[in-house]
């Protein structure tokens, strides 16, 4: 069957049904498709999730590289937080919990320290770097990047050296503060050059929609891995 040019497509009423027409020969046009209810229906969701995670205007509202970056930007969100669930997991064995020798009292001082040494981290490097993230965007959100698998490779090996879990900590909760002010900072200029139609706030809002959706389905994933590997304590 020759191929057929599709010219026009037109919904007809409230049925929802959407009628095709294209070029057949060379100087006839013929309806070629009509979709059922179905099909219109799954093109609404499609429509329903274009409006809910893309910019009003997509692609014309930004620049031409955002959906490249936003791909590469997703993958990264998915793996750090499928990541992150095993962290969580090795981090709370390594303060104790499950452990019925393990100080309470202990594992709070733990914690506490850890929060406040990623307090003091992030307003020394905002005052340290913060005047050379707008010049060096990309640079410093790769280091951001990098910085924070660093700290999650650390935190994996806390169960292995519970001995020195309070000084693992805080090193890794410094190194996450930095990542957020880096990553934070740098996500604003990233998105102040993407806003073409000085539509940087629904940007903004639409990107943690995304990341928000991602997280959702890589929690979701992550239970299913958690539990997969329970069994082998060494590999967590």
């Amino acid at each position: 069957m020759p191929e057929i040019e599709v010219l026009v497509s037109e919904q007809c009423g409230s049925s929802g049904n959407v009628i095709a027409y294209g070029r057949r020969g060379h100087n006839q046009i013929a309806p070629i498709l009509q979709t059922t209810p179905l099909w219109v229906a799954l093109r609404s969701l499609v429509g329903f999730f274009r409006e809910l995670l893309l910019p009003h205007g997509y692609p014309d509202s930004v620049s031409p590289d955002y959906l490249q970056y936003q791909v590469w930007d997703t993958a990264q969100a998915f793996c750090s937080t499928i990541t992150g669930a095993f962290t969580t997991r090795a981090v709370l064995k390594g303060v104790g919990v499950g452990d019925a020798k393990a100080n309470a009292l202990s594992a709070a001082i733990t914690w506490i320290l850890k929060d406040g040494t990623g307090m003091v981290g992030r307003i020394i490097f905002a005052w340290w770097k913060g005047n050379n993230l707008d010049s060096d965007c990309k640079k410093w959100r790769l280091f951001a990047d990098i910085l924070n698998d660093l700290a999650m490779i650390f935190e994996l090996f806390v169960p292995w050296f519970q001995g020195y879990s309070m000084q693992i900590l805080c090193t890794t909760s410094a190194m996450k503060s930095i990542v957020g002010v880096a990553g934070g900072a740098t996500r604003a200029s990233i998105t102040h050059h993407q806003a073409v139609r000085d539509n940087m706030a629904e940007i903004s809002a639409k990107d943690g929609s995304q990341e928000t959706v991602v997280n959702l389905v890589a929690s979701a994933l992550s239970i299913y891995l958690l539990q997969m590997f329970s069994g082998n304590v060494g590999l967590l």
